[in-house]
């Protein structure tokens, strides 16, 4: 990665045809989760380790450095930005202030674009009525709660701090504070969740009101707490079957409700309450990662930044580019990504872009009920409720 982060010439080309979006990192959380592997840090973690470098009350005017360097790399680019997601880590342990002042840098140097999606996730115990108001009064229109569940018993297998009841009341605060669109997240599959539980969760969050909600199987990684406890016994292992078991009542329940997916994991009361954002990710368009490991993606070109919030800070302050490392995508990853983000979508992937092997996989998925027939007459890929269940076996088929 240069230390100006210049991008080769061939990235822009073609630029104005794509969206461009900023995708803003908050590294910090009060405690950590057993089940998350993301890249963020405790007050505790962080003592003795980068020092004021790596403290989040500068870290608003840190993060602004990095969109002032994105200006400066991406040079002449008339794109105004389409989408700004806010996540983390909790990115409201920092005021409300300072969400608003980052979401300004983004403004004051690109402009944002008329009707543009601007986001936050939120822990539910980290706002109120007037954080919420503050942040709606500077430029934000929707935000994420991290609900997760509505049974103490599961929230606390996850080591969720929240308690029940609290992300639904956070609903009916962000909309008198004029949000337009609210999710809420869930996750299914924690060890002891019923599916009395389950259906209780999914009760609630759509009960509470939000236009959107989120609802991912949870995956167990390697070097969490969460994976150490399930190694030494102290909590059982979900099997694939009760991830497809909640899959499906999931679906059945937010269809009831008037919720329609549009992506494997995610439903939507209107096509305005999609996110935008994540969208942008699946379709391949452009976006600028800030803040400490933070992925970027421009024309073909992906790069991450350094992990530690202190030498992020570090080469900032330096004048230089966070970018730990950067490569340059051939023509065919970018067609077998396209495939894998593209089928995850309502709208599927085009047949055109299969290879012969892979269209040859598309007729077999056909006949085992895996893909829309009505879709595949029209030339486009799209799984079927079945087919969502084995999604990840049907991508791997199709990409070949």
């Amino acid at each position: 990665m240069p230390d100006d982060g210049a991008l080769p010439g061939h990235a822009l080309e073609g630029a104005g045809e794509r969206p461009l979006g900023f995708y803003l990192h908050v590294p910090y959380c009060a405690t950590r989760c057993g089940y998350c592997d993301f890249n963020t840090y405790t007050a505790t973690e962080l003592r003795g380790s980068g020092g004021v470098l790596a403290s989040q009350d500068n870290y608003a005017a840190t993060l602004s450095e990095e969109v002032r360097l994105a200006r400066k790399v991406l040079g002449d680019d008339p794109r105004p930005v389409s989408t700004v997601f806010v996540g983390g880590g909790t990115p409201t342990l920092l005021d409300a202030a300072d969400l608003v002042r980052m979401l300004a840098a983004v403004r004051d140097e690109f402009g944002l674009a008329d009707g543009a999606e601007i986001t936050t996730e939120a822990n539910p115990e980290s706002v109120g009525p007037e954080y919420l108001a503050e942040l709606r009064a500077g430029g934000f229109n929707r935000i994420s709660f991290g609900m997760q569940s509505a049974r103490q018993h599961v929230l606390k297998i996850l080591d969720r701090t929240h308690t029940p009841g609290r992300p639904e009341a956070c609903v009916a605060e962000a909309r008198a504070a004029g949000f337009e669109h609210v999710n809420l997240d869930l996750i299914y599959g924690t060890p002891g969740e019923s599916d009395d539980d389950w259906r209780a969760s999914l009760a609630a969050a759509v009960g509470a009101g939000p236009d959107h909600i989120s609802a991912y199987a949870l995956i167990v990684e390697e070097g969490t707490q969460l994976a150490r406890r399930i190694r030494r016994g102290e909590v059982p292992m979900t099997d694939d079957d009760e991830h497809a078991d909640r899959y499906l009542i999931a679906d059945s329940v937010l269809s009831d409700a008037g919720f329609s997916w549009y992506e494997v994991s995610n439903w939507s009361t209107t096509e305005a309450g999609r996110c935008l954002h994540n969208e942008l990710y699946w379709r391949g368009a452009d976006w600028w990662g800030a803040g400490p490991g933070a992925h970027s993606h421009i024309g073909g070109v992906r790069w991450w930044n350094v992990k530690h919030p202190g030498a992020y800070a570090a080469a900032l302050a330096a004048g230089r580019s966070p970018g730990a490392g950067r490569e340059i995508l051939p023509a065919e990853d970018r067609r077998v990504e396209r495939i894998l983000l593209e089928l995850r979508l309502r709208d599927g992937c085009p047949l055109t872009i299969l290879a012969p092997a892979g269209l040859a996989a598309s007729r077999r998925a056909l006949s085992d009920g895996l893909l829309e027939a009505a879709a595949y007459a029209e030339g486009r890929a799209v799984l079927t409720l079945r087919g969502r269940l084995l999604a990840d076996a049907v991508v791997r088929d199709l990409v070949d």
